[in-house]
């Protein structure tokens, strides 16, 4: 029956009737470029409203919202915020909201990497890592969850953590330390909002190839061998590859899956 559906009408479509989204109001932290970008797109060829945050990336923002608007005829919006600021975040999520008009799902993937060896990590760097990458998505989220829960209707939340919340890495000891935290807020949220019926979850990439790290993904010459050496399956990972996991966790199909993670990593957490 299934691969009758296939053949007769595409995958496409049949993810689209498997993951039906449509209409739903969704806020994406992290979302002009990158992974974020890619949840953008998935969730725009469903049907969702977005709007998503962005940090210093304006002109970026407003080109995406654009294209996106126009191949999907969904409707995107962008804010300029920087999670790290408690009064920031605050205002991005409330402008979301009057935007939106609610919040169905929350994304929250901005996020920071700056590779530093640990006897060279400052103060201030640190600092911002756990800003950026932890302290700001508890606030985004936890505000996100109170108009959720205001609501009344269940929601989704979905963290983008790291196979380094598992597995630490040279020059990403402080990167890995705050993705680590995060993928424990998501549990301990996921604990106490089940009653409101608000699923959190994660989605853990691996090495995905994306604009920010593009020289060092088109680098055969290192790049061959860590793959040979790290994942199962032979090749970096791609921004699409990311998109089913997110479809699914912010499906209704989803509805009794919370505090768990989606790894999309090539088999990279399942080596020792």
């Amino acid at each position: 029956m299934f691969n009758q559906l296939i053949k007769s009408n595409g995958i496409k479509t049949i993810i689209k009737y498997m993951f039906e989204l449509k209409g739903k109001r969704v806020l994406i932290t992290g979302g002009s470029r990158g992974i974020g970008l890619s949840y953008a797109e998935a969730l725009a060829k469903q049907g969702c409203t977005i709007v998503f945050s962005h940090y210093k990336d304006s002109e970026r923002a407003i080109f995406e919202c654009d294209r996106l608007s126009t191949e999907s005829n969904s409707s995107l919006h962008q804010i300029e915020s920087d999670i790290a600021d408690p009064l920031q975040t605050e205002k991005m999520v409330e402008k979301a909201i009057e935007i939106l008009g609610g919040i169905d799902i929350m994304i929250s993937n901005g996020g920071i990497c700056k590779f530093t060896n640990f006897m060279d990590i400052t103060g201030d760097n640190w600092n911002r890592h756990m800003d950026v990458n932890l302290n700001g998505p508890f606030r985004a989220t936890q505000l996100a969850a109170k108009q959720m829960i205001k609501q009344g209707i269940g929601g989704r939340i979905i963290f983008t953590t790291s196979v380094g919340a598992y597995r630490s890495n040279a020059k990403q000891t402080h990167y890995c330390v705050s993705k680590a935290g995060l993928n424990l807020l998501s549990m301990g949220m996921a604990i106490e909002l089940g009653e409101h019926e608000i699923t959190v979850n994660s989605i853990a990439p691996g090495w995905i190839h994306t604009d920010i790290n593009d020289e060092e993904s088109r680098d055969e010459k290192s790049v061959k061998p860590w793959i040979e050496s790290k994942l199962s399956i032979s090749r970096l990972g791609k921004r699409k590859d990311l998109e089913s996991a997110v479809l699914f966790l912010a499906s209704k199909e989803a509805e009794y899956t919370t505090g768990s993670t989606i790894f999309v990593d090539g088999g990279w957490n399942a080596q020792l």
